[in-house]
């Protein structure tokens, strides 16, 4: 896991591969295209480009028009503002027609960074993820970044696609990654404990186990890049095998992946799980480099392995 690119860059690159088999693509972004990817698509593919100032809104009107006229269009914007701003629209517009609309939206989360509070969204799973018909993705890297996007095209119906900003690393092995629509994918299999991650986090789990291994401690690493829909399937049977988990997201606690999972085991396991959260714990994001909001917010490798040994306590 050496080499790192960031998803919004793995985006940008698979749209223009895209572009040139697909005359019906269509891109829209508002007025930040340097930064979320779609730069180069707009260069090779003016007419088929639409630069739709900094409007969010419409944008995705705009968006739902062109699905409505036989295009496939790739919606993009700062999550902040395309899932925030806009989230109206995707709901009135785009969702409720179920409109083959892409929502590609970047950097998410507080990995944003220096921008700071008023830009990092920390809530848009949860927002994107109520809205019925909506599928919710966050890859953990580029090469699983292209599967999803060459997916998402191929997929009918409104598609929310979760990026970053920074450069992360970059974990899969292109030739061979497989990406199933609307499956989890067991990364590591383990048997003390299930460590359910997605986008950033994942690279962090996996380092978690690595240590966790030093002490005996044998974990089993979930990509959940699927946020909606769910694989129950995958994550029930593991989690029934190894009677723990932890689930480690760049979100709000409130409302996120956790919350889906403890539901998840409620409705379906008849016995005790001790499930632990490594996420936002309610708080908004602030201005500092990557690594300090990383470690301010607890979402690092140390504190995996903390809620991890925390979860086997309670196990035994």
């Amino acid at each position: 896991m050496s080499e790192k690119i960031a998803t919004r860059q793995a985006y940008g690159e698979q749209l223009l591969e895209l572009g040139a088999e697909h005359e019906e693509l269509v891109v829209l972004d508002a007025d930040l295209s340097g930064s979320t990817g779609t730069a180069k698509f707009a260069k090779a593919y003016p007419e088929r480009f639409f630069n739709m100032g900094i409007a969010e809104q419409n944008m995705i009107s705009t968006a739902a028009g062109l699905a409505l006229a036989g295009r496939i269009p790739f919606a993009s914007s700062f999550a902040m503002f395309a899932a925030g701003r806009a989230w109206e629209q995707v709901r009135n517009s785009v969702a409720h027609n179920e409109l083959n609309v892409k929502i590609a939206a970047t950097h998410a989360g507080i990995t944003l960074g220096e921008d700071g509070a008023s830009h990092q969204i920390i809530e848009d799973i949860a927002i994107m993820s109520v809205i019925p018909k909506m599928s919710v993705l966050v890859p953990a890297d580029a090469v699983e970044t292209k599967a999803i996007i060459k997916a998402a095209f191929i997929h009918k119906g409104p598609v929310y696609i979760r990026l970053g900003r920074p450069a992360v690393p970059v974990i899969f092995d292109t030739k061979n990654f497989k990406y199933e629509w609307g499956k989890a994918q067991i990364v590591k299999e383990g048997k003390d404990i299930t460590i359910i991650a997605l986008g950033i986090m994942l690279h962090k789990a996996l380092e978690a186990a690595e240590e966790l291994a030093k002490e005996n401690i044998s974990a089993e690493i979930i990509n959940l890049s699927s946020v909606k829909p769910l694989d129950k399937e995958t994550i029930l049977k593991s989690i029934e095998k190894t009677g723990a988990v932890v689930v480690a997201e760049e979100h709000n606690k409130v409302n996120g992946v956790n919350g889906l999972i403890g539901a998840l085991i409620g409705q379906n396991i008849n016995k005790f799980i001790p499930q632990e959260s490594v996420a936002i714990e309610d708080r908004f994001g602030q201005s500092g480099s990557l690594d300090d909001l990383l470690d301010e917010y607890g979402l690092n490798t140390k504190n995996i392995i903390e809620k991890t040994k925390l979860a086997l306590k309670r196990k035994s």
